[in-house]
């Protein structure tokens, strides 16, 4: 293409290869945002319940609008970055996410801030395989693993800190001020990246495959749907079965579609790749555990240890250990490969979790600290080996819907996550409280049973004569949450063995599929001091 010049990576002496630390502190930026407004809406739903008047359907879609576009155009806006410039796409992501941060801020009514939080959806989907794609081309392979340690560990930090940051704002300032904390990170973010960061793309500038952008959109759409309406609805209704039914008949649609087409959007050889395929079922799991133990533990902290929501948030910091062990999983696999890193994080994980299925009601908080550190631990070890080895294993030209496919998995193992462990614990409480409403009135035994927090509202109610239904509730929420976690440590010691089986210790070639060249774009124009060439 004109104006640019085709390179592997950024070269030696070259701008972009000197300012590539500040490039990634660039990146990190605009990643931290999207981490942290993945959880920091769920402190301020009872605020927006009650200032908007929003019903329970109304705050779940506000949820669930941006995680369901979020997901469903991952894969179609890598490949556009691929195509039309990965900074372009970036730059266009952190502008769409500033302008839906602030519609959302100043939403008068729940439909104004639904379609608002969609528009944030779609500049997420630009932003994240964006940032990812342009790491993997501007540093050269022997510091790409410490980059992606890096981008791995802040890519956590920001689901964490959400709920803090929302529990303060919310002490402070009205729940506007939720979103509008991230206007001036997209406007740092876009202002140190024009200079930063360098313009990279696909050269061969294949045509684009709408076809296939429809397929994959459509069908993710409708998988992510499935899995976050389940819990609700059953997994056996009707609406949830017709949704995965669909959901796999486009499956199979766009392999099809995507064999056939000379120039696919995303090559299905890649999956042939044990790199690629191996990986990205390590991450899908690691977020599995992540998102389903953190959804509990937010209950577990103010319901059953009684902390308010910003207290909940602060004693979730301890899982910000996976901030060191990702940059340090880089040094481990350099020494040992990615395999055993990779094993031993999902291990890690598994015992966090079997270790959080042992929290009796009379423990306080020093266990869950413990364990929180452990699951960050195991989470830095297999998050930033298996993006490495998913990224590794592709030609750069492709780095952009390879970053997407691995964002992807993280989007659904994480709403797996909190729709199969939620699932697990709503049974296994609504069980275990029934011997304690045997005898109360049909209504108050059904709302009981609902959850710990209905449980929580009836009880105050009460007054002293609610105590034991307190009680009941949290003990019963105890051996709910450690059923639960337990099959959660099973799936991630499973996945540890598969890994262990197919998972290759180091890279063996990189996986091209046709036509598809091992070099990417840098166009050198964009930075300050580089000539054009």
């Amino acid at each position: 293409m004109e104006g640019t010049s085709d390179l592997r990576v950024a070269t030696p002496g070259s701008t972009a290869y000197q300012r590539r630390w500040w490039a990634l502190g660039v990146l990190c930026l605009s990643l931290v945002v999207l981490g942290m407004d993945n959880t920091i809406l769920n402190v301020t739903l009872p605020t927006l319940a009650r200032d908007l008047a929003a019903t329970a359907s109304q705050l779940q879609w506000m949820v669930d609008a941006y995680v369901l576009v979020f997901a469903g155009l991952l894969l179609t806006m890598g490949a556009l970055g691929d195509r039309f410039g990965r900074k372009l796409a970036l730059n266009a992501g952190l502008l769409v996410f500033g302008v839906g941060s602030a519609a959302s801020a100043f939403a008068g009514s729940p439909e104004v801030l639904i379609a608002a939080r969609a528009a944030m959806g779609i500049g997420a989907a630009l932003i994240m395989p964006s940032t990812l794609s342009i790491i993997t081309n501007i540093f050269p392979p022997k510091e790409r693993g410490r980059a992606i340690g890096v981008w791995a560990g802040v890519a956590g930090l920001g689901v964490v800190l959400g709920p803090v940051i929302g529990g303060w704002l919310l002490e402070h300032f009205w729940w506007g001020s939720v979103f509008l904390v991230n206007l001036p990170v997209v406007a740092l973010a876009i202002g140190a990246g024009w200079r930063l960061v360098p313009e990279s793309r696909d050269p061969n500038a294949t045509p684009l495959d709408p076809i296939g952008a429809a397929l994959s959109i459509t069908g993710l759409v409708m998988l992510v749907y499935g899995i976050i309406q389940a819990p609700e609805h059953g997994w056996t209704d009707r609406r949830i079965l017709g949704a995965f039914g669909i959901a796999a008949v486009l499956a199979v649609a766009f392999i099809w579609w995507e064999r056939r087409i000379q120039h696919p959007m995303l090559p299905i050889e890649f999956f042939g790749n044990p790199r690629f395929s191996a990986a990205s079922g390590a991450i899908a799991m690691a977020f599995f555990a992540l998102f389903g133990s953190v959804f509990l533990l937010t209950q577990h902290l103010q319901f059953v240890l009684g902390y308010t929501p910003l207290q909940a948030g602060v004693r979730i910091l301890p899982v910000a250990a996976l901030i060191v062990a990702a940059p340090l999983s880089a040094r481990l696999v350099e020494r040992v490969g990615t395999k055993l890193v990779v094993v031993a994080g999902l291990l890690i994980v598994a015992g966090a979790l079997w270790l959080l299925s042992t929290v009796e009601l009379t423990d306080g908080y020093g266990l869950v600290a413990a364990t929180l550190a452990l699951l960050g631990t195991g989470m830095g070890f297999t998050m930033a080996p298996a993006t490495e080895s998913i990224m590794g294993s592709l030609p750069l030209a492709k780095a952009g819907v390879g970053s997407a496919m691995n964002d992807t998995t993280r989007q659904i193992g994480g709403a797996l996550g909190v729709a199969v462990l939620g699932s697990i614990l709503a049974s296994s409480y609504a069980a275990a409280i029934q011997p304690a409403l045997r005898g109360a009135p049909p209504q108050l035994t059904q709302t009981a049973s609902d959850s710990i927090g209905a449980a929580t509202t009836i009880a105050a109610q009460l007054g002293p004569h609610g105590q034991g239904l307190l009680d009941a509730a949290r003990s019963a929420f105890i051996q709910g949450m450690g059923d639960a976690v337990q099959v959660a440590a099973g799936a991630a010691t499973l996945a540890a063995l598969l890994v262990l089986i197919f998972l290759p210790a180091r890279a063996q070639g990189s996986t091209q599929g046709p036509g598809v060249p091992e070099v990417a774009q840098i166009e050198t124009a964009d930075l300050p001091g580089q000539p054009h060439r």
